[in-house]
This record gives C-alpha cells, structure tokens and sequence, in this order.
C-alpha cells in the first residue's frame, strides 16, 4: 500500500514547488528557536482566552475544563490553481445547498422527482415543519457555510480532493483561522516577504456585509448582533470573538426581547430594534414559546417576528436538513438537478445503512470502513474500523443492527499528511480543510480556511475535541 499524499513532497519525496522557498527557509532554522516560537505562541494564546470548552471533561475540582487548541507553527500552502478549483466548487456546492433548503420548505420539486427520497427530508429530525412556506430574504438559508475538504490518494497519484462534510447550521473555527494567520505573521515576519500569501484578515468585514446584505428588505440601515448561549459555550471565545472584529453587540437570549411583531435588545440608552441575528444557538433553543419550552437561551415569540418577515437569521431555521449526514450522498445530484451543472468538488463514496444491500456490504466490512452517527458530530459517535478492536467492532455492530437508519459508512480515506512540528521533530500527520462560504448578494470567501491536524501519530481525527490542533493555511497568489 503506498503512503498517502504528502503535501509538502512528492512521490519521489522531492519538494514540491509551492513549498520550495518555505523548506530551505525551514531547513535553516536551529531547532531551539523553533521551540522557543512554539512555547511562545501558547504563552500568547493562553493569555488571549484561545480556548474551548470540553463538554462532559472535569477538572479536580469538578469544574469544566478549557483547552487550548495545539497551534502548529508549520503551513498548509496550497498553490493558486488549486485554490481557484476548490473555490470554484465551494461556490457551486454551497448555491445548490440554498437551492435545496428553499425548495424543501416551498415546493418540493427535488422530492417530486425523486432525486432525494421525500422520507430521508420530511421525517428528517432536523427538518422544521415551521418553516414551510416562510420566505427567507434572498432564498438564502445558509449564510455561513463551513465545508471540510479533505485531499485522499496515495503518493504517487496525485490526490484529490473531497467534500467530507457540509456544516450549515452554526460551523465554527473562523476565529482560529484568524488567530492563526496573526501568530504567524508575529512569529515569523520574514515568510510574508518570501511569500505572497493571500490575506484573511478582512474575513469579518466579508461576515458583516453578508448579514447586512440578508436583512429585511425594508430596513435601510439593518442592526446587526451575534447570539451566543453563553460564556459556558464550547465557543464562546469565537463568539466573542467576531462580534468585536465586526463592531456589533454580542447578546444573550436574555438580552432580548418581541414587541410590536420586531425584536429589541435591552441597552443601557433603552430598548434598540435588532434586524439581523448572527445566532450561534441551535434551532431548539431559539424560541421557547415553539420548540423547547425550557430553553433560556432564546427569545420567546423569535419565530412570529421571522413568519412576519422583520427579523433575519443567520442561519436560518432548518437548515440542518441539508447537512444531515443522511443527505449528504445526494448533494451532488443536487448541483446536478438545480444548476445543471456536473459537481466540480466530488463527495467521498458513501453508503446509507438505512438501505438492504448498503447495510449487508457495511456489515461484511466493519473492519474496514468509518461508520458515522447521521447527526454525530466532533468525531464522537463513530467507528474506525482498521483501528478498531475485535471487541469494539462487535459492539458497533450491535447498535447498527439496532438502528440501521442511524448510520452512514465510507471508505477509510488515506488522509493526505503535511509535515508537523512534534515533540519529537518535524513528521508527518494528517490534516483537512474547512472553507468558510458566505453567502449574501453573491457567495464569497477569504483564500484559504482552518486546517485541522491529527497530531497523535497515525490517527485521521482531527477534531480537537480529540486532540486536534491547527495550522496557518496559506493560498499562494498566483
């Protein structure tokens, strides 16, 4: 079995062009300065707050535990033509995703034709019978896409890049990809003079003109806030975060309130109408008076202002049905059915368990496969099987007989590696890429994304809530 796709050299272990001047730069570097930048990039990030919340972990004290995010002092570089491919793909994937979400909530045409099956959409547990008929302001559901991308392929092929995931809901780590670039640039300015590496630091200017863009038709000069449950909030920190970066409130559900069919937040100077919502709360917890009456992380009556039309959110309601992992298998046949369009960006090979001849194969195969929870998410709730046990392969079984309909499974991708800087030196771990896609007047995004990294040797989970870390990821400019 060959290796996988190195980013930095070829099959012949050659340096590949993009990462030339980067690796004689590197190869000139005394080892004790590099862990010299290294304590001094987690001494910075402990002092900004660069942390996210573990659910469920407890300190000694029983209190919730914080982490910071491992931040690598190595860049994923990817060259322009690669960039402008992946862009192009991002764009066309994340249209037809909002085509999909208006369709499904008007009228269907996706489902009448058969395309998706019409069970796999309206007995979904995150499609919002709610939002049917409701018109959204420009068809536009998902204005903050977050797509992860992963390159497969062996050494010697060339690799090729993947859509694993859509995330349209709340997708998280901008802020990280922000965080990043800057240590970098603190680190190591002489590289940005090697290197035209294109910028991502107006990202929050991009977000805030998306959300202007989204708001209400009638409102001139639209109020913007960004809803966090709360400091307690895994993300609190991006929360934050981007509300500063783009100048706008940061509110709790408490914060707000409905009056006269409009949504006001409480100020220090009186009550001030809100028109857009930034809301980093899921879809349960947005209105107690229609989904969980026990939430006090929304806004009662939320949902009678949106039905009204004077409040937009971003994302809005519903829009999991569309990153379901049980919908995934189909987005291309939606780029397909709603732009006419062959998809530029492929999905990975997938079987649906809720379907005979999938289940049978995924069951002959355990051992081979990853077997994903359809509504998991963090890297929980899922199976590696070549890296499972006999034990833990018999148990997954169990519960995938249990509930077949729970479960998708694809083939263990050989994740392309990038070089990381470890304990022990410089190796190889293996990465992904998550895009931010917004979409507002027109689709767009900064060059570039987080690049997540495996840093245990050997392990494909790049999650940090399973000891994830990041990189810097930069797009060279043509």
């Amino acid at each position: 079995m060959q290796p996988p796709f190195d980013e930095m050299r070829d099959g012949g272990r050659q340096v590949r062009e993009h990462y030339r001047v980067y690796e004689r730069w590197l190869n000139e570097q005394p080892a004790e300065l590099m862990r010299d930048r290294r304590a001094e990039a987690e001494m910075i990030f402990r002092r900004v707050g660069i942390t996210f919340a573990v659910y469920g972990a407890k300190d000694e004290d029983g209190a919730g535990t914080e982490r910071l995010i491992p931040f690598d002092l190595i860049p994923r570089i990817i060259p322009s033509d690669e960039w402008d491919r992946l862009e192009r793909g991002l764009v066309q994937r994340v249209t037809a995703l909002n085509r999909f979400l208006h369709d499904v909530y008007h009228d269907q045409e996706i489902l009448k034709a058969g395309v998706v099956p019409r069970d796999a959409v309206l007995k979904n547990a995150q499609y919002r019978p709610e939002m049917v008929g409701l018109d959204v302001p420009g068809g536009i559901y998902s204005q903050i896409a977050g797509i992860d991308i992963v390159r497969a392929g062996g050494a010697d092929d060339g690799g090729e890049y993947y859509v694993l995931e859509d995330n349209l809901r709340v997708p998280s780590g901008v802020s990280y990809m922000l965080e990043d670039r800057k240590m970098m640039m603190r680190l190591f300015p002489e590289l940005f003079a090697r290197h035209r590496v294109a910028p991502v630091a107006h990202y929050p200017d991009l977000l805030l003109e998306t959300l202007r863009a989204v708001a209400p038709p009638s409102v001139v000069d639209p109020i913007v806030v960004v809803l966090t449950p709360g400091m307690y909030n895994s993300a609190y920190f991006e929360h934050a975060f981007l509300a500063q970066q783009m100048g706008v409130e940061l509110v709790e559900g408490q914060d707000l309130f409905v009056r006269d069919d409009h949504v006001f937040m409480r100020t220090t100077q009186g009550p001030r109408r809100v028109d857009v919502i930034y809301r980093r709360v899921d879809d349960d917890f947005l209105d107690p008076k229609v989904f969980r009456p026990d939430s006090t992380l929304g806004c009662a009556g939320l949902l009678e202002v949106y039905r009204a039309g004077n409040i937009t959110l971003a994302n809005a309601i519903g829009t999991g049905v569309a990153d379901d992992k049980s919908i995934y298998p189909y987005v291309p046949k939606m780029v397909e059915f709603y732009l006419g369009e062959a998809p530029i960006l492929a999905n990975v090979p997938t079987w649906l368990c809720r379907e005979g001849e999938d289940l049978k194969h995924v069951l002959a195969h355990l051992d081979e496969l990853v077997v994903k929870e359809v509504h998991g998410a963090g890297g929980y709730g899922m199976l590696i099987g070549p890296a499972a046990t006999k034990a833990e392969i018999e148990a997954f079984r169990a519960q995938l007989l249990a509930n077949p309909a729970n479960y998708i499974a694809q083939p263990t991708l050989s994740l392309s590696t990038c070089p990381t800087y470890v304990d022990a030196g410089i190796a190889p771990r293996h990465i992904d890429l998550r895009p931010f896609v917004l979409s507002g007047k027109t689709v767009q995004m900064v060059p570039g994304g987080l690049t997540r990294v495996a840093l245990r040797e050997g392990s494909l989970v790049v999650n940090s809530s399973q000891g994830g870390g990041t990189k810097d990821t930069w797009v060279l400019e043509g």
